[in-house]
Formats: C-alpha cells, structure tokens, sequence
C-alpha cells in the first residue's frame, strides 16, 4: 500500500508540572526533509526525534512544533518549617559566638536551600512526556498518511483503467487503421498522378505499414500499466519507482501519437496524455 507524503497530527499533554503541545505536519518533497521548533529547556531532544522521523519515513518535509507551558507557581509558596527552624537555631549559635555579625534579613532567609517546600521543575518527566507525545504523533501521522495513501491509489487504478480502455480501442481499429492508411497514401498517388515501379510502391507500403504498426507500443504500454498496478501493492517507499513509469509511459504516449496518422490514433493518445499527466500529479504527493 502506498502512503501519501501528506498528513497532520496534534497531541496534548497536561500535567502538574505544565502542558505540551506537539504538532506534526508533513508535505511532499523529494527527500526527507525534518524542521524542528522546540523550547530552549527541551531543545536537547531533537536528535531523539530527527532519528524516530528516520526510520519511520523516507521522504516528505515534516514539521515539528513543540509548545511547552510550565505550570504558575502558586500565590503563597509553603514554608518548610522544620528547615526555618534549624537555620534559626544555626544562626542563634552564631549570634552567641559572633555578637557583631551580619544576620541575614526575612528574603534572604527564604532563599536558603531548603526553607522553601515549593518543589523545582522535574525537567526529565517533562522530557519523557514529550518522548510519548512525539511517538503517538509519530503512529497517528503514519496512519494518516497511509489513508491518503489509500485514496491515492484509488485515484490511480482508476486512471490506469483508463488507459487499458484506451490500448483497448487502438487494439480493436488497428486493422482498419492501417487499411485506411494504406487507402489515403494510395489516393495521395493518384492525385499526384506519381508513376512509380509497383514493386517500389509495395515497399514503401511495407515501411509505411511497420512505422504505423503500434502494437509494439501497446504492448509495452500495457506492462508498464501491470508493473504500476504491482508498485501499488507493495510495502515500503514506490514513489521514485512509480515517477519513473510516469515517464515510460509518457514515452510510449508519445511515440504513439507520432505515429498517429488517423484520427482515431490521434484521439487515443491524447487521452492517453491526459490520464498519465493526472497520475503523475497524484504520484507526487506519494512516498
């Protein structure tokens, strides 16, 4: 199943600690191709994330948006009493000994280690957090980009039976296209009253006949149709794989409508023109 380059997910996290916020978007491009905006205090996570992004995908530009939003320290911070305590004590001893020295005032005390029982940031649960948070945005991408995927191929088979509807009809006409071929260079003769040796004309009627013959042609456009249909069921990246038939089968549309000399060829391989253009858009948004 092929999976689409394009696809978004968002996840949340909220905590005592904070909230996160990761979004993940993801674009075509020809290689894979990672953008990451993080906050400062969890900037040391982007080679954690930039190698999960590597073995999940092989192309597409991906975004990465990380938002994180500490939790308000509370309006009145708790004292640690028991810690106030001894640090009094500690500072009566000191007085007794050193009668002359500089006692430390109110904020000064409540900045000493310890005597506020406010608890610090934990930056590493806040870390694992968002190690959980990029894994599941990781999983929901995937599987986004695996429905479109789905619906691309769709898209595709679709086009591709137009194409062998297309082969279809050269196939049916071929006979009739070369008689008439051979009947419009005959008239073309005779209104140029042109005297040739009769057994000249036959051969230019053979070369005529083998540069108008397109069999050759609808044959291979019809493998390359089967081989497009086999790329659609396989696992793992098909994009370069089908772009590469996009091409053969353009050339093969070409070479066709060159050696369009009725209007029936003609029309077959315009249309031919036209499904592989809209399948070689869709292909582009393809992994």
């Amino acid at each position: 199943m092929p999976y689409s380059m394009t696809a978004f997910s968002r996840q949340t996290q909220d905590a005592d600690w904070g909230s996160l916020a990761l979004e993940l978007r993801s674009v075509n491009q020809r290689y894979l191709e990672p953008h990451f905006r993080l906050p400062d205090a969890l900037r040391d996570l982007e080679p954690v994330y930039r190698e999960a992004l590597r073995q999940r995908f092989s192309r597409g530009k991906i975004e990465c948006t990380l938002r994180f939003e500490p939790a308000e320290a509370g309006a009145a911070p708790e004292i640690n009493d028991a810690r106030l305590e001894a640090l009094s004590q500690a500072l009566g001893r000191v007085r007794d000994k050193l009668p002359d020295a500089a006692m430390p005032n109110a904020l000064e005390l409540l900045a000493h280690p310890g005597v506020m029982a406010t608890e610090r940031l934990n930056i590493e649960r806040v870390k694992a957090t968002a190690r959980e948070l990029f894994d599941a945005a990781l999983s929901d991408l995937e599987n986004g980009r695996g429905r479109e995927g789905e619906r691309l191929a769709a898209l595709i088979r679709e086009r591709l039976d137009g194409i062998r509807e297309q082969i279809a009809i050269v196939r049916q006409h071929l006979p009739t296209i070369l008689e008439r071929q051979r009947a419009q260079l005959l008239e073309r003769l005779e209104t140029a009253r042109t005297e040739l040796d009769p057994q000249r004309l036959e051969a230019e009627m053979v070369l005529l006949a083998h540069k108008a013959d397109v069999a050759e042609e609808l044959d291979r456009l019809e493998t390359h149709v089967t081989e497009v249909e086999r790329q659609l069921g396989q696992k793992g990246p098909v994009g370069r794989r089908l772009d590469f038939l996009m091409q053969e089968l353009n050339r093969e549309a070409n070479t066709l409508s060159s050696k369009a000399i009725v209007a029936d060829t003609t029309r077959c391989a315009v249309e031919l023109k036209v499904l592989i253009e809209q399948m070689r858009e869709q292909i582009q948004n393809i992994e």
